[in-house]
């Protein structure tokens, strides 16, 4: 089938796309180059000591912008909200509080919703800080500490939508989200609780004891049982393994359907019957605790020369309490 005029110019344009995003890493790193120790000081002095909520605002692009550190922030630690100028001026500025600071983003520093706003927030006596595109703006003479957003262009051909600007600006708000976290002392318990769903929830607090199988979904055989009777407590918990424990519940060893196979082609079939679980099982397996993170678990189970697919779960005596299956870690979604 011959090419269209349309893939040619795709495929003209794939080296353009490179260079692309190779401009907008070149404006972070000029943007960390111009830093001004005191003025970043003062920033981060105004965001730790905040005693209320940290307010970001802006308009349009920077708006978006705005919304996302707000949420970079509550996400590792200090509380933030959106405010958008227009609904600031029809009953939203309620929300600004003399204990709060402001966070504003424009590129020119001039943008009209926000200066019509900024004497109000004055007049609350917030803080102000400015991620700003022209230190020279209004914005930037009214604020108590500025951080320069400027870039010497923007991505787009015509340097008319805004792009690399809005890419050294959000940049900026990571990075200072990241660093008031660190100075706050953030652990990754404290970022777990403010992320109980999806993947990064699950692998910061999902614990062992979650996922594993115990009590009757569990079935155990003594070292003494015979080989049927392993088949059985196999075939019963539908777990592919049994733990192999003492009287007194102490765990000895495994037992897995691969044992079985095993046992079976090195020995005389016509004596499986006198076959009994000491004989099969694997001694003092790998095990975990049921406090630990399942994902750690996971970890331990998958990075090693040959994987397991099963790992008993012992308390800190050593008595077995429970099983855990691979297959039971992958469903849960880590």
């Amino acid at each position: 089938m011959p090419r269209s005029f349309n893939d040619h110019k795709v495929k003209e344009h794939i080296s353009e796309f490179a260079k692309l995003l190779s401009h907008e890493a070149d404006a972070i790193v000029c943007a960390a180059q111009r830093l001004q120790p005191k003025s970043l000081e003062r920033v981060l002095d105004l965001l730790v000591g905040c005693k209320g909520k940290l307010i970001t605002t802006g308009i349009g692009k920077s708006g978006f912008i705005a919304r996302k550190i707000a949420a970079t922030f509550t996400s590792t630690g200090t509380q933030a909200v959106f405010l958008h100028p227009s609904d600031a001026l029809h009953g939203d500025l309620g929300i600004v509080q003399s204990s709060d600071v402001v966070l504003i983003l424009t590129n020119s520093g001039e943008t009209d919703e926000i200066l019509v706003m900024l004497p109000y927030l004055k007049h609350r006596s917030v803080p102000l800080i400015a991620i700003v595109g022209n230190t020279n703006s209004t914005v930037a003479r009214n604020a108590d500490a500025v951080l320069d957003a400027s870039v010497d262009k923007e991505t787009c051909p015509f340097n008319l939508a805004p792009t690399a600007s809005t890419t050294v600006a959000v940049a900026i708000g990571n990075a200072l989200a990241l660093t008031v976290m660190q100075i706050k002392g953030l652990t990754s318990d404290h970022f777990a609780l403010n992320h109980p769903a999806g993947q990064i929830g699950k692998r910061l607090m999902m614990k062992v004891s979650d996922v594993m199988k115990t009590g009757s979904e569990n079935p155990t055989v003594l070292p003494s049982a015979s080989w049927l009777e392993v088949v059985s407590a196999i075939t019963d918990g539908g777990l592919g393994a049994v733990n192999v424990v003492t009287d007194g519940g102490t765990l000895k060893g495994i037992i897995t359907d691969g044992d079985l196979r095993r046992a079976v082609q090195r020995s005389d079939t016509a004596k499986l019957g006198e076959l009994l679980a000491e004989a099969l099982m694997t001694r003092d397996p790998v095990t975990i605790l049921p406090s630990e993170l399942a994902y750690t678990a996971l970890q331990l189970m998958e990075n090693r020369p040959s994987q397991i697919s099963v790992l008993p779960v012992v308390d800190d005596r050593r008595r077995c309490v429970g099983l855990l299956r691979l297959h039971d870690l992958v469903r849960s979604g880590l």
